[in-house]
């Protein structure tokens, strides 16, 4: 940042929509998805942005609810030389989100529920999310989820009710450490499975993810040999390929593969929209890319 009131310039700036459920579900979309989004936006620029820019992907919006009261969720990320990605965040009417906003007509109907932005929803958070997920479980619902999340001290109440009804837990590995309260992966896994997470999928950047179901050994896959330009929304896209993986009747490890595709190709430009084309671009990075040594 500049000194005082000086100016300093930048190539690009870029608004994106961006979080860890809008993003997979723009890039759900990209993959040619039947995908509906379910949040709170405000009666904003904001909001209006992101809904059209969902609209224009395909994207089912008609479950955004205008709070006429709070602006739209939104965050400022300062990308450093070194690539870390220090948030700005505004939660706003994300904050007024509850479990009684699910659509169970559009939930029963679907075949994959995934629940993004846990520590940052106020209102849904801790048992409530718990009541939702264990309801679209007896749906029969396959269910995933991701969260925000700076280390807090009740982290784990706030997230263990839940986990006994997620069958697929995808947080980073900086995060999975942050909830577990250690570094190490063994112990984060562990900790995770105890708690009733049906597989543990962490993203861990240049060394690739790490796939665990409860009860078996973990699976680590290598990274993507690619030039990084900007790694926000990596995780996201990620959550989109494994998540089309699942669709496409894929078992974790090879979902993960697609993951971890959309993910690389999201790092290669600037923003969580970019990168990812549709699945044949996706599919043909998958199986030509080389990758870095295991």
């Amino acid at each position: 940042m500049p000194p005082g009131q000086q100016l300093a310039f930048l190539e690009k700036i870029k608004f994106t929509v961006a979080g860890t459920a809008a993003a997979p579900s723009v890039n759900l979309a990209k993959l040619g998805v039947e995908v509906a989004t379910v949040g709170r936006i405000g009666r904003d620029t904001i909001g209006d942005f992101i809904r059209t820019t969902m609209d224009s992907y395909g994207v089912d919006t008609s479950h955004l609810i205008e709070d006429p009261d709070l602006q739209s969720s939104s965050s400022q990320l300062l990308i450093r030389d070194d690539g870390s990605r220090p948030a700005l965040h505004v939660i706003g009417a994300n904050a007024a989100l509850t479990e009684d906003d699910v659509p169970w007509d559009i939930v029963a109907q679907a075949d994959v529920f995934h629940l993004g932005g846990t520590f940052v929803l106020p209102a849904l958070d801790g048992e409530p999310s718990a009541r939702v997920l264990r309801r679209v479980k007896e749906l029969g619902v396959t269910t995933t989820m991701d969260f925000l999340m700076s280390p807090r001290p009740d982290a784990q109440e706030l997230v263990a009710p839940c986990l006994p009804y997620v069958d697929y837990l995808m947080p980073n590995i900086e995060e999975a450490g942050w909830l577990a309260g250690t570094e190490d992966r063994e112990q984060i896994i562990r900790w995770m499975h105890e708690a009733g997470a049906g597989c543990t999928v962490l993203t861990m950047g240049e060394e690739g993810v790490s796939v665990a179901p409860n009860g078996e050994a973990e699976t680590v896959l290598p990274a993507y040999v690619i030039d990084v330009v900007d790694t926000t929304g990596c995780g996201d896209a990620f959550t989109s390929g494994f998540i089309s993986g699942l669709l496409s009747g894929f078992d974790p490890i090879q979902a993960a593969e697609r993951g971890l595709a959309c993910g690389s190709l999201v790092a290669t430009g600037l923003g969580s929209d970019a990168g990812i084309v549709d699945l044949e671009q996706v599919e043909t990075f998958r199986t030509t890319q080389p990758r870095l040594a295991g």
